[in-house]
């Protein structure tokens, strides 16, 4: 069931004006349809734009975040809690333990760090969470070519490249993680032996 549902975007706010607005009709959705954000726990960039619109919607917020960013006064300070943890690993570790699904806003190295292991556990069946990338004018068109050119290059497998969704309307996408059905593991891996013989 998705009832906390984790967003990954950039700790600046970009230059295109689509991502804001994307995050808060993301923010506005997330709140009234009754689910609770979990985040990364900042008060800048686009972090701090979806936080503000699920609160000012009435909506739940959690945040989790290290405390050598918590010490840079980055923190948001009315959100409803924030988890403080001593490591990045901790606090990505902590975020897809409380999550029941995840999407990701535009964002730079540390959102696709993250989405990349939401991804890695989900077909290693570590987890079974359903996972987006919002593509807002078209930013994650790129991405979506080099999981098409791995899937050409039997480097990833079709059904999981299936798996991952992009999706450009804020108000779709979670209506597609809830039709979310997990990796194949056992396949993949007795595919994998077969090729080794």
């Amino acid at each position: 069931m998705l009832e906390k549902v984790c967003v990954f975007c950039g700790s600046s706010i970009g230059s295109n004006s689509l991502y804001a607005k994307a995050a808060e009709t993301l923010g506005s959705d997330i709140a009234q349809r009754g689910l609770e954000l979990i985040y990364g726990g900042g008060n800048i960039g686009l972090m701090g734009v979806i936080a503000d619109h699920v609160l000012e919607k009435g909506g739940k917020v959690t945040g989790v975040m290290p405390q050598h960013l918590v010490d840079y006064e980055i923190a948001h300070q009315y959100i409803n809690e924030l988890k403080i943890v001593e490591t990045m690993m901790e606090r990505k570790k902590l975020l897809m333990e409380l999550s029941d699904g995840f999407i990701a806003l535009p964002g730079g190295f540390g959102t696709l760090d993250e989405m990349s292991e939401v991804i890695t556990w989900n077909q290693l069946k570590l987890m079974n969470k359903p996972m987006g990338f919002l593509n807002v004018e078209g930013f994650y068109d790129h991405l979506s070519a080099y999981i098409k050119r791995a899937v050409d290059d039997a480097l990833i497998r079709q059904e999981h490249s299936e798996k991952i969704i992009f999706e450009e309307d804020p108000g779709k996408i979670i209506d597609r993680l809830k039709t979310f059905e997990g990796f194949a593991m056992d396949k993949w891996i007795n595919d994998i032996k077969s090729e080794k013989r």
